[in-house]
């Protein structure tokens, strides 16, 4: 075995991959007196530091289960004037994350809640934020699930220990009586911890009547609404937009 097949031997199993693959580049550099030794290394691990940076992020974002990428710069700011975009702007510096602050985005379907909400946690995985994204439904069933297991608590605990949750769509499928318990231990368990986003279809006032229980819809607004933004949304649905333009010519 050569020196160069045994040094690529070593840098894979030091898992060095992405440093092997710019190797030769760097070496022809060095060979050809354009860079020195130094500058050639630094450049090496320099580049292999930041694919481990965008691997990881990349493993975030996964890890976050986001139906579809969605960027903040993506969403048409001019469609939905009722936004203050530079509130939006503002948050993407996640401030509201280091200080434990919740993010209500309120709407009628289709006005782009969801948009925002995944952009947001999309910045959150890139600045190493454990981050999830769930639907309402699909969280409910689970804590129901484990409920019926007698492992509410483990799920309970780790639905709690993310920075950043994303619950999606309050209110747009029915719910059950027991449902508002259930919610009410989370979002009490988060309270003043970690951060929460939650889009919902129904106006805040009314939340006593999709969680069947106006006392507990108090108690969890109550928690939610301390140190957050109320974000509503009066605007055009960009789905029907989108419809629209798609629609064949009569």
């Amino acid at each position: 075995m050569t020196d160069y097949e045994q040094l690529i031997s070593n840098l894979a199993q030091l898992k060095l991959n992405n440093f092997s693959e710019n190797y030769q580049n760097y070496s022809t550099e060095v060979d050809q007196q354009r860079l020195s030794f130094g500058e050639a290394l630094l450049k090496l691990t320099e580049s292999e530091l930041q694919y481990r940076r965008d691997q990881e992020i990349k493993k975030r974002i996964q890890q976050a289960k986001f139906p579809i990428v969605k960027r903040i710069d993506e969403f048409d700011f001019n469609f939905q004037p009722s936004i203050n975009k530079q509130e939006i702007l503002g948050l993407k510096s996640l401030g509201f994350l280091n200080n434990h602050q919740n993010i209500l985005l309120v709407g009628s379907p289709g006005v782009g809640k969801t948009h925002l909400a995944i952009g947001l946690g999309m910045i959150a995985c890139e600045h190493d934020f454990k981050t999830l994204f769930i639907n309402c439904h699909d969280l409910l069933l689970a804590l129901r699930t484990a409920d019926g297991k007698g492992t509410l608590e483990r799920q309970m605990k780790r639905y709690s220990n993310y920075e950043l949750l994303i619950i999606d769509e309050i209110g747009y499928l029915p719910m059950k009586p027991d449902d508002a318990n259930l919610l009410f231990q989370l979002v009490n368990n988060r309270y003043e911890q970690h951060s929460t986003i939650i889009t919902t279809n129904v106006p805040l006032s009314g939340w006593g009547e999709i969680l069947h229980n106006p006392a507990a819809a108090e108690t969890i607004l109550d928690r939610l609404v301390y140190k957050s933004h109320i974000i509503k949304i009066a605007g055009k649905s960009y789905r029907l937009k989108s419809a629209t333009n798609h629609k064949s010519p009569s």
